[in-house]
């Protein structure tokens, strides 16, 4: 070899990948009929339109019959508070307070997907809600 050309990778001791063994790191994808079969329960719950939620009392609410509801994520938690009123007949000057994982009150004007993406699991969002300030 003379002084001017270089060694090639395999001269220098370097030993590169064959098409053989390129090809056994790439494994074929499973061929699926709709990529909804492949998407786990929380992707789904992500996409949907509507979202659960739990409805639970706190202090002295009363308890709702109906306790699990589904509700479009463009909802805003004031839309929540005012349906909570009227089911369980709170005089208009009453407050109501809501409650995400017996900790946080979220703003009234906050849509209950972005809440759910945050605090939603099992595929539901749980709410407590109390006529008397219990948390934060």
């Amino acid at each position: 070899m003379s002084e001017g050309e270089e060694k090639t990778p395999d001269e220098q001791g370097i030993a590169l990948p064959t098409q053989a063994t390129a090809n056994e790191l790439i494994e074929p994808e499973p061929k699926s009929e709709s990529p909804q079969s492949i998407a786990s329960p929380d992707t789904k719950a992500k996409f949907n339109s509507k979202v659960d939620i739990l409805l639970k009392p706190a202090g002295d609410a009363p308890i709702m019959k109906k306790k699990k509801w589904t509700v479009d994520r463009t909802k805003k938690i004031c839309w929540v508070s005012d349906f909570i009123k009227k089911y369980i007949k709170n005089e208009p000057s009453e407050s109501l307070f809501l409650y995400v994982n017996q900790s946080y009150a979220p703003s009234p004007d906050t849509d209950i997907g972005s809440i759910f993406d945050c605090f939603g699991s099992d595929g539901k969002l749980v709410l407590h809600y109390c006529r008397t300030q219990a948390w934060g």
